[in-house]
């Protein structure tokens, strides 16, 4: 029965099982008195829900604390072991495989290092199965167990209603890729376990809101700083997140040649790809047969060496420019978007880290309008090297929220949305 807003019963119970179980999660353990003013429920309704919550074994006591005068309260948190998921990040130089319990607590990981043909699509299929199959073998943890897998990977990704998560990779020779088609052909998973596939600055975007430096923030920019760049993009008119191609933003007119065939891209002066390939042509040594992130450990190493040992001078001098060029670009996303704070990820971001930071901020302030660069705050992410897998993993953690705790029935054709809708109403502030 439908009321006048067109809301069920049904709707209602799933809408109440998931502010609790939201509240529970991001501000647990909690009594059942604390739960009423934190989800505007009664405490009848707030009794019911937690009974059911915790018949299904979604939650657990967790201890008690005194109340005033009366008997001690009793607390509840999310059960970690009531659900797993596993986190993807299809990344420039390994894929990375990590299975997590209803808590985010790592539980196991494989990792598959990417070198020739490295992103030749049947590769990638074959890397994430056998990854998937690896952690789950490691864990034991039955494929049933799953509430869905997340991936994160590079280039636009556009859900369809015939193929799913189709996926357009132009920097890397991806044109609509049906990469939820492939992986589900043949897949080992039963039919319940979903594919929630999106771009992974944005799966680092949800990652740093959830848990991260973001935390809070209701306008915020995630920059993904490795082989390429990319960002995402959080307002309170997106609060779920939106990868913008930031990193094929044009620089310089008819100026170096980006991976994606055009020129003066942001990426073809500031990605590590084409950071080292400039200190080469200005006349540095970077190491051969290493894959970049050793050879970029090189580079910072000889731009900033130990105490007493001469710098190399084209390396610190192409560092130098990067610098300038990443906060020319940032200037663009504060002029535009205003944000409260910009956070640096990726791999690349995280070895320049805070040596690299003041030239960035220094150059962003002076390119941006005086009024938004006032007011933003410039750091690096929180959440180290593993934050792209573990903002796929809430991909579809936001949608088992989204559906009040309840697991997915068989998947129907088409595309799954649901939880970019999740992702939206969960922002915790």
């Amino acid at each position: 029965m439908a009321g006048r807003n067109g809301r069920t019963v049904r709707d209602l119970r799933r809408a109440n099982r998931t502010a609790v179980l939201q509240r529970l999660y991001f501000d647990g353990p909690l009594s059942r008195f604390e739960l009423g003013p934190a989800t505007g429920l009664s405490s009848g309704s707030v009794s019911n829900v937690v009974a059911d919550l915790v018949a299904d074994g979604l939650v657990e006591e967790a201890g008690s604390v005194d109340s005033d005068g009366g008997r001690p309260r009793t607390l509840l948190r999310v059960a970690p072991g009531s659900g797993h998921m596993i986190g993807v990040d299809v990344g420039e130089t390994r894929v990375r495989i990590e299975l997590f319990d209803l808590t985010l607590t790592e539980l196991a990981r494989a990792e598959r290092p990417l070198t020739q043909r490295r992103y030749e699509v049947e590769v990638i299929v074959g890397h994430i199965r056998d990854g998937i199959a690896e952690v789950l073998d490691t864990a034991g943890v039955a494929p049933e167990q799953l509430l869905g897998v997340g991936i994160g990977v590079p280039g636009i990704v556009e859900h369809t209603a015939d193929r799913g998560a189709v996926v357009h990779g132009q920097t890397i020779g991806w044109e609509a890729v049906p990469l939820e088609s492939l992986l589900r052909a043949g897949s080992p998973l039963p039919d319940s376990v979903r594919y929630f596939i999106d771009n992974g600055a944005q799966t680092l975007g949800q990652a740093e809101m959830w848990f991260g430096g973001g935390r809070g923030a209701r306008n915020a920019v995630v920059v993904l700083f490795g082989s390429g760049v990319g960002a995402c993009l959080v307002t309170p008119e997106v609060e779920q997140g939106r990868a913008v191609e930031w990193g094929h933003l044009t620089v310089r007119v008819r100026g170096r040649r980006c991976r994606c065939g055009a020129l003066g891209c942001l990426e073809a002066y500031a990605g590590a790809e084409s950071l080292l390939d400039r200190w080469r042509e200005e006349g540095g040594r970077p190491p051969r047969g290493v894959d970049e992130e050793t050879a970029l450990t090189a580079m910072l190493t000889a731009a900033y060496p130990p105490e007493g040992t001469a710098a190399d001078p084209v390396a610190l001098a192409v560092l130098e420019e990067t610098a300038e060029y990443l906060g020319a670009g940032l200037s663009d996303l504060i002029n535009l978007f205003q944000p409260e704070r910009i956070l640096i990820g990726g791999w690349a971001g995280l070895q320049l880290g805070s040596r690299f930071l003041p030239a960035v901020r220094r150059y962003a302030a002076s390119y941006a309008l005086r009024h938004p660069a006032e007011k933003v705050t410039i750091d690096l992410g929180r959440l180290g090297p593993d934050a792209v897998t573990v903002g796929a993993a809430i991909l579809p953690l936001a949608d088992f929220f989204a559906r009040g705790g309840r697991r997915l029935e068989p998947a129907p054709e088409g595309p799954a949305p649901a939880w970019h809708t999740a992702l939206r109403e969960r922002t915790p502030h």
